[in-house]
């Protein structure tokens, strides 16, 4: 446990240089994190294009968020799990599929408002 310092600008600084620095590491070493942010990217092309209102702009950029998000927990989860049990482990398993179901129901959701946002803009160009 660490001991009660006092506030350091410093400090969070270097805090925040641990996180940019998770972020390069997660998309260049997770091919996940690079289809996602190329998906992300052609996301957010379209919806520049189809002019989305700001509540629209709101979903998206929370659907994006949420399946990052959950990506980088669950890359995460299995760095920890493989330095832990680098064999097979049947609790390792549970832990690592339980992992990858958050981020799968983060992609449903995504799917789902990406749909709903989407289809009809779309379907008024065509149309």
């Amino acid at each position: 446990m660490q001991e009660n310092r006092k506030f350091s600008f410093v400090n969070r600084l270097k805090s925040f240089k641990h996180a940019f620095n998770g972020l390069r590491l997660f998309f260049v070493n997770e091919h996940n994190g690079r289809v996602h942010l190329f998906a992300a990217v052609i996301v957010i092309g379209l919806s520049f294009y189809l002019e989305l209102s700001s509540h629209e702009w709101i979903a998206i950029l929370f659907a994006i968020s949420a399946v990052i998000v959950t990506e980088i927990i669950n890359s995460s989860i299995e760095q920890l799990a493989d330095m832990v049990s680098p064999g097979f482990h049947p609790k390792i398993k549970i832990v690592k599929d339980l992992a990858a179901a958050a981020v799968l129901f983060a992609a449903f959701l995504a799917v789902a408002i990406g749909l709903i946002i989407f289809l009809p803009k779309l379907f008024r160009i065509i149309g």
